[in-house]
């Protein structure tokens, strides 16, 4: 058996579909929106992400440049340090050879 069904039934029908669609043409618009602003939010976080690590590179290379300096600061501040002991160790063994030669001209002269 065929049941029909009335114009005001179908009009009822042909409302709450068009409805439907407004309601899900609204909800994929929404979506569309968040969709968006999620692609928006991983681009801005990949850039962040690579100012990051150009970032490291730069303290990184920072750093070695300032190792560097520490390395020559230290030989710098060594070099008077050495040049000391040089002249100290010169007018150690002058004055180790002035006795040594006093000593062996009083030995020659009593002979």
């Amino acid at each position: 058996m065929d049941s029909q069904i009335t114009r005001a039934m179908f009009e009822e029908f042909e409302k709450r579909m068009d409805d439907e669609n407004k309601r899900q043409n609204r909800r994929i618009s929404e979506l569309e929106k968040v969709v968006n602003q999620l692609n928006t939010l991983t681009i801005s976080v990949e850039k962040m992400a690579i100012n990051m690590e150009n970032m490291l590179n730069a303290i990184e290379r920072q750093g070695t440049l300032i190792e560097k300096q520490n390395h020559r600061l230290d030989d710098i501040e060594k070099e008077p340090k050495e040049e000391y002991k040089q002249i100290k160790m010169i007018v150690c063994t002058t004055v180790i050879s002035a006795i040594v030669s006093a000593v062996m001209a009083g030995i020659l002269t009593l002979i």
